[in-house]
Parts: structure tokens; sequence; C-alpha cells
């Protein structure tokens, strides 16, 4: 759990600041669940250059509570939790004087959306709250108030939590909250868990990741796993500690999420998907007669393959529903062995490549036709869809046919300058995995819609 807040001063000598206005958001890492906020009389002057700023007046204050009327609520809002502050440094130490003032003792763990910016967001010109907001497409409204800045802070931090791949902000988190620990812990973890499509992460107690999995619906798979009596589900069962768990929109960007952080985190329980996920694919070449044919052959990743599969048996049903798509030859698509005609040119399905009958670039433009509209070699594009709530989008960007990343925009913000798409999206490696998963899923599901950036470049 965290406390996002945000602290105006009345400016002044080091240490001798008084509080003029506090807002503060209790955010479970998907979304705000308390609130607060409060303009705070410092009884002390505001400094003119701080009225300028913010916009707050000593008039404005006259009538506002004290530090020590609101004080009460701040330690319950931020109770067990981490409190996250953009330059953390500053606001704790506002807090931790004020308390002091009152002879309270007040320490939370903190982290700064700064330092974490700079970190997983490396290269922006500006660090400063209202520039990296502006150039990571979040709304900001009433700058340099407390609530307006608090607000965004919760954005952008939600955005680092999903850049976050090596999870060391939710492992700090888990560290911290004592009530994961509480018992029944298996019905209080399912309780908790979403309805939803993401990827979920057991804790053991240190809060190191035990196991990662993904899900279409996060409550309904953790409840699999803590009602199974396989042996390795029963051992995942005393271990667990806690479970985290991001949501993802799509199972699109689950799938990638899962696969790479797997590799990245390499959970004790998580042994089968370290391996490869296709054992075949599909490559093409041009044969002695000039037809382009299209070859099933097993996995080598020596050679750039059109797409992957999982089995032979996915491969050639796949390919069977090419071939008749777009009237391709059996014997040009692995399908049919010989050395004379196919099957499908016997019962009049196919125009004759298999023996030479028809013309090499009538053939070769269905083939190319397929490629074009199966593979994303050499292809700049976006591919939009469902984000985490009704109000944003996902997207996967590949360039220059490879993978780069995922990223999640608000629909009031357009993605139309490459700054900013570079940005929000978390980098990820271009993998053989990668790539199946892509393929694999825009196979079988649709998506919102897919930009292509060389048609539709972004300006």
């Amino acid at each position: 759990m965290y406390a996002i807040l945000d602290i105006e001063t009345t400016g002044g000598k080091y240490n001798e600041e008084g509080i003029t206005e506090i807002a503060i958001y209790r955010f479970d890492g998907h979304e705000i669940v308390d609130q607060f906020s409060s303009l705070v009389n410092p009884e002390r002057p505001i400094q003119p250059f701080v009225v300028n700023l913010t916009g707050i007046n000593n008039e404005m204050l006259r009538n506002a509570p004290k530090f020590y009327e609101v004080a009460k609520r701040i330690v319950e809002i931020t109770q067990d939790c981490v409190v996250v502050a953009h330059n953390a440094k500053f606001d704790n130490r506002i807090l931790t004087t004020e308390f002091d003032r009152l002879g309270y003792q007040f320490e939370r763990d903190s982290l700064c959306t700064v330092e974490l910016s700079k970190k997983l967001i490396p290269g922006l010109p500006s660090y400063s709250l209202g520039k990296l907001v502006k150039n990571l497409g979040i709304p900001l409204s009433n700058r340099h108030r407390a609530q307006g800045d608090a607000k965004a802070t919760v954005s952008l931090f939600k955005l680092l939590l999903s850049k976050d791949t090596d999870k060391e902000i939710v492992k700090k988190s888990v560290r911290k909250d004592p009530k994961r620990q509480l018992e029944p812990k298996l019905l209080d973890m399912i309780e908790k868990a979403p309805n939803e499509t993401g990827v979920y992460y057991m804790h053991n107690s240190e809060g190191d990741i035990i196991y990662i999995g993904k899900s279409k619906n996060i409550k309904k798979r953790l409840t699999q796993h803590f009602t199974s009596e396989a042996r390795k589900a029963k051992q995942m069962q005393v271990e667990v500690a806690s479970v985290s768990y991001e949501k993802t929109g799509t199972d699109l960007v689950a799938q990638l999420k899962e696969s790479e952080e797997i590799k990245r985190n390499r959970p004790q329980y998580n042994r089968a998907l370290r391996k490869t996920l296709f054992n075949y694919q599909l490559t093409h070449f041009t044969d002695n007669n000039g037809y382009i044919n299209l070859k099933i052959e097993r996995a080598d990743k020596r050679k750039r393959a059109l797409t992957t599969f999982t089995s032979m048996r996915q491969a050639k049903n796949v390919m069977t529903q090419v071939t008749d798509q777009y009237q391709l030859c059996q014997k040009l698509t692995s399908l049919h062995n010989t050395q004379n005609n196919c099957f499908h040119y016997t019962i009049k399905e196919c125009h004759g490549a298999c023996i030479g009958e028809e013309p090499v670039e009538d053939y070769n433009e269905r083939v190319r036709e397929f490629i074009d509209a199966r593979s994303y070699e050499n292809k700049d594009m976006l591919i939009i869809d469902r984000g985490r709530e009704v109000t944003e989008r996902s997207v996967i960007w590949i360039e220059n046919g490879k993978y780069r990343g995922y990223g999640f925009y608000d629909l009031n913000f357009q993605i139309n300058r490459p700054e900013i798409l570079k940005s929000i999206i978390t980098p990820m490696p271009d993998d053989r995995d990668a790539q199946h998963i892509i393929q694999s899923y825009l196979r079988k599901n649709k998506v919102i819609r897919i930009v292509n950036l060389k048609a539709n470049p972004i300006n």
C-alpha cells in the first residue's frame, strides 16, 4: 500500500517552513482507496514568491485547521504505507519536522518519483513534475496546488510501477505491509484479487517472488492454485505470504509481461516457462521454378521465421486455413508431400502451381499478401487494444519488425510524437518468445486497431 502525497509550504529558512496545504491519496497499486486534502494554517507568514507560485495567501489560511488538527488523519491514512512523493526527501523532511514540533515520532519508508523516473525513464530533458507529466501525456490541473500535483503523481507512479520489470517497488511494499500476513491467508488473498486480466506475483515472507502467472481472471486462477492438490501447488500454498498483481487490460500484454518477467526474476516455481514457448516455425523460400514456398520446420533461431507454432498439429491446422483462404497450393505450403499435383488441384481448388500451370507472379502475389498480413517483418506499427480502465488504451510497439515494448495511454491524450511514445513504452527485449506470443495472438484475436506507422507516420 502506498500513500502518495504532495505538500505546499510557506517557504523561508530551512526547517522553519510551515505547511500551507497537503493532499494524500492512499493507493493500492491499482486504484485510489482513500484520500485526504486540506489547507493548513501554518501560523507564520507565506513568502511572497510562494503566493505568486501557488496562489495560496495568508487570508485564505486564516480559518484553515492548524497542523495538530489534521495530524491524526495524516497518521491514519499513511499507516502501513510506503510514502511516495515527487522529491520525497523534501516532503518527508517537512512532515517529520511538523510532527517533531508536536512531540510525535513520524517514520515511514519513502519512494521518490524523481529518482524512480530517472532510473526507469532515462534520458528525458527534465524531471520536474510539470515537464515530466507533459512529456508522458499525463493530465495535470491545478499545478503547484497539493491536490493537483498529488493526483498527477498517482498517475506517474502507476506508470512507473508498470515499467518496474524487476518488481523492486512491489517487493519493498510487500515487506512493509503486515496486514498481508493475516490468517486465513489464502482466502484473504483470493478475496482481494480482481476478476480481471493481468499478471500476478506470489511472494514469500521476505517479499521475494516465488511464482509469476497470468490470467484473464486473476481471482479465478488464484482459487485454482490454492485449492489444487498437486504437489507443486501444495508447496506454493505453504510458502506464499502475499500476492500482488498488475492489471493489463488485454491477454496479449499479460502474456508478454509474464514471459519476460519469468526470465528476468526466475521464480523457483516457474520452471516450465523458462523454456521456449514454441517448437515449430514457418519459413519461406523460392524454388527453382520461381514459386514462393512456405515450409513448416523445427524451430531454428538461426533463421528468421514468418511465424511460430507450439506444435506440428497447430502448424498444420493454421496452414490449412491459410491455404484455403489465399487459394494456395498444398504442395507449396508443406501440406502435401508429392512429386506431382496436390490433392486440391484434383478437386479444382488449386490453380496448378504444383505442376507449373499457374503463372508464377499470380501465385506469388497471393503468397506475399499472406506474408504481409500475418508477419510483421520489417514493419513499423502500433497494436492498439483495451487498457486497464475504460479511459485508457494499451499499445504494443513494433519498430522495423522488432518488438520494442508495451505501454498505456489516456484516451484524452493522443500519441502524436515519437518522444512521447518512447517515454510511455516499457522497453522489452525482442526475443523469439515475444515474437511467437504476438504472432499467435494476432492469428486468433481481434484488436481495436493496428496503426501502420510507415503509412501514418507520427509527427
